[in-house]
């Protein structure tokens, strides 16, 4: 039985080469408070069908992996208290279970390769976590990108990783990091995470030629588009650090581990930042979608 449910609008696009752009679903199950969870992703929606793109949010819903969302299925994901947050190990496990899952960035690259949709923003990708070394606690989305043909658009790596363990771990994956306008590696609330980005493109038809190369080359996985937050959004990343490092501590000292460190991490900074990393986040997020659905476009033009 086929696991996919597209959209109609979604398969339309996709049937007449129209431009189309995968959405995730855990920032709305997973990465925002309710009602505001719901209103982004709405927004977000709105930003890529006004920059040229039809927008592809993805979830498991009823044992389908839906391609593009109703509205009524993205109050539902945005409203729920249990949803799983699913990853490439458990992605099967969402649709064999009839339950509703939401999908992380590597999920939602996998089921976006399967549907034909080339193009993906996100708020942030995961990575290496704090205290790898110990914990072996890497984001299976570094693994994914080097697998799966998908180019993604995020504001860099979430700023509470370790972001050096991150990039070097890209490097060693072969998966290519493109700074978007910028000559730094953003670290997601903040436009400079005092790291290089390996590549400086500086428009959506610069990206589009280098894809067409690396397709040229037969080289297989995906690319990152690393687009630094909008410059009048921004939390600085001197006055993030201690923030992210108090939400880290708090974290050890409840026993946070796993998948559940992440969102107990945002919803720390969120209360240690009196909300401001949210709207930040929300910023951050519009931005992507808006770059994601501009590299569409160019992709479909040729």
């Amino acid at each position: 039985m086929e696991p996919l449910h597209i959209k109609d609008d979604v398969a339309e696009a996709l049937a007449t080469g129209r431009p189309v752009v995968a959405l995730e679903s855990t920032i709305v199950s997973h990465g925002m408070p309710w009602p505001r969870n719901l209103e982004t992703a709405r927004s977000v929606e709105q930003i890529v069908r006004a920059a040229g793109a039809v927008p592809a949010s993805i979830a498991v819903i009823d044992g389908k992996a839906h391609i593009g969302l109703t509205d009524a299925a993205l109050e539902q994901l945005a409203r729920a208290d249990e949803v799983l947050k699913l990853s490439r190990a458990d992605l099967a496990y969402g649709l064999s279970s009839g339950r509703l899952g939401a999908t992380t960035v590597a999920a939602t690259m996998i089921l976006a390769e399967r549907a034909g949709i080339a193009v993906f923003a996100t708020g942030g990708i995961g990575g290496v976590h704090r205290g790898a070394a110990d914990s072996f606690d890497i984001s299976a989305d570094l693994s994914e990108l080097a697998r799966t043909g998908v180019t993604v658009v995020a504001a860099g790596a979430k700023a509470l990783l370790d972001l050096p363990k991150t990039l070097e771990m890209l490097e060693t994956l072969g998966v290519p990091v493109i700074g978007y306008g910028a000559d730094a590696f953003p670290a997601f609330w903040s436009r400079d995470s005092g790291l290089a980005a390996p590549i400086r493109l500086d428009a959506p038809g610069e990206i589009v030629a280098f894809l067409q190369a690396r397709e040229a080359l037969g080289l297989g996985g995906g690319v990152l588009v690393a687009n630094p937050v909008p410059e009048e959004a921004e939390i600085p990343a001197g006055e993030m650090a201690g923030v992210i490092e108090q939400a880290h501590a708090d974290a050890i000292r409840d026993g946070v581990s796993g998948k559940a460190v992440t969102p107990y991490m945002l919803a720390r900074i969120l209360d240690l930042t009196g909300g401001r990393s949210l709207e930040t986040n929300i910023a951050l997020i519009g931005n992507n979608a808006r770059l994601a659905a501009e590299i569409a476009v160019s992709l479909a033009r040729g």
